[in-house]
């Protein structure tokens, strides 16, 4: 009887490893544990292949989505934001431009952005141009102009 067996991980599983991961466990652990919960299977040449490829399709999926991203923050990049507010004579609003109000005026504008997204510093709460940056990915930030005026 062989002292390890080579599984592939259905989910992650805590202080062995992440889901699509091939690793090497005793076999008791995996017969007992791991394939009774189906958390893993046994790693066959066949089931090895499905991995590397469900691998391969990941990282293009990934990388599609990256590309479209940046061109979303390009598109982001040219696009000002303009809002009306009421203000007092000092150029304070009275109450302030939040993200949702942000949101609104991006679909307005043609483009779909969720409000989680936008990382302003805090509420916009004077009149003048302001600068709030969207995480459109990981790796992918856009900035975009709010223009806040009276009415």
């Amino acid at each position: 009887m062989p002292s390890t067996l080579q599984i592939i991980l259905h989910q992650d599983v805590k202080n062995l490893g992440k889901a699509g991961e091939l690793v090497r466990v005793r076999p008791g652990f995996a017969r007992n544990y791991l394939l009774p919960r189906d958390l893993a299977v046994t790693a066959s040449a066949s089931a090895v292949k499905q991995v590397a490829h469900d691998k391969a399709v990941a990282a293009s999926r990934a990388e599609r989505v990256k590309k479209e991203a940046g061109e979303l923050a390009t598109k982001l990049g040219a696009v000002t934001v303009k809002l009306v507010h009421r203000a007092g004579d000092d150029g304070r609003l009275f109450g302030s431009v939040t993200t949702k109000d942000i949101e609104g005026a991006l679909k307005g504008l043609g483009f779909a952005v969720d409000r989680k997204k936008l990382q302003a510093v805090d509420a916009l709460r004077t009149l003048g141009s302001h600068e709030v940056k969207v995480q459109l990915h990981q790796d992918v930030t856009a900035t975009i102009k709010v223009e806040i005026a009276k009415p």
